[in-house]
């Protein structure tokens, strides 16, 4: 398992030659000539789904009061991110999804009016129409997502799924969608790069959709240098229709490209959050091998149970080990010069009496301190 290792002198935004071999193909039976016409015809329609247009505007709605300490040698200031899963499946997988995507559109939109809206939203499951239109108009003015359904990897490929594919299990070769990932932020976002995991990178019905990783890097009015935002969506287990043992190694596979894609454009010097939905609930292998690859990173909830005076916990923790408890996580890391810890976190859209639930999974916001040395 290779560990996380950023390449300082990377050059970013690197593209690879695509070469085109020609196979021979077997004859496919009737039924699965069918099938694949009729999925051909799916994903004619799911085209039809496009990505969100890119908002990158260098203007910040509002923001959070820059505070120096009593000896006047640091500053600090305060930004929240929010990880969503919208589940944002479009039929035949979720029926009857419209009305609560709707509802979570309206609930973002009341939350900016009244100043409370999170200061960045990761957004996984951006599948549907539905699902696209939930997360616009929320009066954020920096937007980004991808990867999209046909977009073809940058980074070299350094191993697969092992065949036979599971034709009937969704493992087809091509995606009906995109990654569903997007970020959005009230702040200046000034560079992105998003990249897929790769077309025998997945495994079951997961490979229906385009997965990845998408790159943002953020400026904070005040705050020095930028922050760097990464959010990803990994294989599921159950979900994914195919044995324990395959879904395993899909997962295992994606979490060295995250590690790759964090190398390739991220740096260790920048401030860094990595939030998504990492379907590892209750894996202890899923959970020690992303751990082999993302040890530079802190996780939110095991850093709030080490440290529970600065980090007001808002959530309900059953057990000792909360991250096991979830599929959606938050991580973070600070940089050369810019410090950045968790001291708040909280459930939005989980079911109580003001944020009622409107997914199947709950959205997971953190608030961070980020502090530097003030210069005289």
């Amino acid at each position: 398992m290779k560990h996380l290792r950023y390449r300082a002198q990377v050059r970013r935004d690197r593209h690879l030659m695509l070469f085109t071999k020609s196979r021979k193909t077997a004859a496919l039976p009737w039924s699965m000539v069918c099938r694949l016409s009729t999925l051909a015809f799916v994903t004619g329609t799911a085209s039809c789904v496009a990505l969100p247009p890119p908002l990158m505007q260098s203007c910040a709605t509002g923001g959070h009061a820059i505070s120096v300490s009593a000896d006047g040698l640091r500053a600090s200031t305060t930004f929240d991110v929010l990880t969503f899963n919208i589940e944002g499946l479009g039929w035949p997988a979720r029926g009857k999804r419209a009305g609560s995507l709707v509802k979570i559109n309206a609930a973002l939109k009341n939350m900016m009016r009244q100043g409370t809206a999170p200061d960045v939203i990761m957004v996984q499951e951006m599948f549907s129409k539905a699902a696209v239109n939930a997360v616009q108009g929320l009066g954020y003015p920096n937007m980004v997502s991808g990867p999209s359904r046909t977009q073809s990897k940058n980074l070299p490929v350094n191993d697969k799924m092992p065949g036979p594919y599971r034709w009937k299990k969704g493992e087809l070769g091509l995606h009906l969608v995109g990654s569903g990932l997007s970020i959005l932020s009230r702040y200046p976002i000034i560079e992105t790069h998003s990249e897929p995991f790769g077309k025998r990178r997945c495994a079951g019905l997961d490979c229906l959709s385009n997965k990845g990783m998408l790159y943002a890097r953020m400026a904070i009015p005040g705050v020095p240098g930028t922050i760097n935002l990464f959010n990803t969506h990994l294989n599921s287990q159950r979900s994914s229709r195919v044995p324990p043992r395959r879904h395993a190694r899909a997962h295992r596979l994606q979490v060295e490209e995250l590690g790759d894609f964090i190398s390739a454009v991220g740096d260790p010097n920048i401030p860094t959050i990595l939030g998504g939905d990492f379907n590892m609930k209750s894996s202890a292998l899923r959970f020690e091998r992303f751990r082999n690859v993302t040890e530079p990173f802190e996780i939110v909830q095991e850093y709030c149970i080490d440290n529970p005076l600065p980090c007001d916990v808002r959530i309900s923790w059953d057990g000792d080990e909360p991250w096991m408890d979830t599929q959606d996580l938050q991580l973070f890391e600070s940089g050369s010069a810019v410090d950045v810890i968790p001291v708040r976190v909280e459930a939005l859209f989980d079911g109580s009496e003001r944020s009622p639930r409107l997914s199947d999974h709950d959205g997971f916001r953190v608030t961070y301190k980020v502090s530097w040395q003030v210069n005289k």
